[in-house]
C-alpha cells in the first residue's frame, strides 16, 4: 500500500535551526514537510540544504524577520498558491497541489498567536487572530461546495481546542490559545469544511496531547505544561486515509530546540 507521510513543524527560524530540519528529514523521511515561522524572506531560505537532503520541490512564502511558511516535498507540485488574510501583508499561508493520482492539496498555516491579553478591544493582536480565523472559516466554507475536495490542512494554528489539549483546562480558560472565543472560532473553521482532526483519531480526546512547551519553564519535561497548538486535518474525502500519527516530543529536548515539536502523519493513498 502506498502512503503519504506528512510532517508539520513550527521551526521558529529555519536558518537558526536548519541542522534540526536536516536531522528530522534524515530520521523520519516524510514525503512532505511543512514549516511555519521560518522568519526569512524567500531568497534567504536555506534552499540548497533542503534540496541536498532529498527534497527537490520547495515552495516558500517568506517574510523578513517574522512569520513565513514553506513546504518541501519529494513529490512534484502541480501548482502553488498563497492567500493573504486580513489585509496585513503577513506570510501566513501556503498551498501546494501535489502531483498525485486524484490530486491532493496541502494547506500550510501559521495562525496569529494573539498576544497576551484575550480582549480584542484592547489587544489588536488578539483581534487580528479572531479575524483571521473568521476569514479561514468563510473561505473554506466557500470551497465546501466542491464535495470531492481532497485537502490536508496542517500548521501552527495557535489554538488548543479540547480540554486535554492543555495541561490545565481550568487554569487556561482565560489564557490566549484556549479561551472560549478562540475555541468557538476554531470549531467554526472545522465545521466550515467538516475537517477531520487526524491527531485525535489516534489519541482519544480524554488523553493529554501536546505539541508545544514554553521556553519559560526551567525544566519543560518535568513541568510538562504543554499545549496542542499544531494540527493536521483532512477533508471528508480523505477521512478514511490516515494510518498513523506521531508527536515527536523528544525534539523539544534537542539542542537549541524550537518550542514546538514536529507532528507526523501517514495517509494511505
Amino acid at each position: 500500500m502506498k502512503t503519504l507521510k506528512i510532517a508539520t513543524w513550527n521551526i521558529n527560524s529555519v536558518r537558526l535551526r536548519i541542522n534540526l530540519v536536516e536531522d528530522l528529514l534524515a530520521a523520519e523521511k516524510p514525503d512532505v514537510l511543512c514549516l511555519q515561522e521560518i522568519k526569512c524572506v524567500n531568497d534567504a531560505f536555506p534552499l540548497k540544504a533542503i534540496q541536498k537532503a532529498g527534497y527537490p520541490h520547495v515552495a516558500i512564502n517568506g517574510q523578513k524577520g517574522y512569520h513565513g511558511v514553506a513546504i518541501a516535498s519529494r513529490i512534484p507540485f502541480k501548482s502553488t498558491s498563497s492567500r493573504e488574510f486580513c489585509g496585513k501583508g503577513d506570510a501566513r499561508h501556503l498551498a501546494v497541489d501535489l502531483d498525485l493520482p486524484g490530486g491532493m492539496t496541502v494547506h500550510n498555516f501559521y495562525v496569529p498567536a494573539g498576544g497576551d491579553e484575550p480582549d480584542p478591544e484592547i489587544n489588536e493582536k488578539f483581534a487580528h487572530k479572531l479575524s483571521f480565523m473568521r476569514e479561514m472559516a468563510d473561505w473554506f466554507g466557500g470551497l465546501k461546495k466542491k464535495s470531492q475536495n481532497r485537502m490536508i490542512l496542517v500548521g501552527d494554528l495557535n489554538v488548543a481546542p479540547l480540554e486535554h489539549d492543555v495541561w490545565s483546562h481550568k487554569q487556561l480558560l482565560k489564557i490566549v490559545s484556549h479561551t472560549p472565543v478562540e475555541v468557538d472560532l476554531m470549531n467554526e473553521v472545522i465545521a466550515s469544511h467538516d475537517w477531520v482532526d487526524v491527531m485525535r483519531r489516534f489519541v482519544p480526546p480524554e488523553e493529554k496531547l501536546y505539541s508545544w512547551w514554553s521556553y519559560r519553564a526551567k525544566d519543560w519535561r518535568a513541568a510538562d505544561r504543554g499545549r496542542r497548538l499544531d494540527h493536521i486535518w483532512v477533508t471528508p474525502a480523505l477521512a478514511d486515509m490516515p494510518r498513523s500519527m506521531q508527536v515527536l516530543k523528544e525534539a523539544r529536548g534537542w539542542e537549541r530546540a524550537s518550542d514546538h515539536v514536529p507532528v507526523v502523519a501517514s495517509l494511505a493513498l
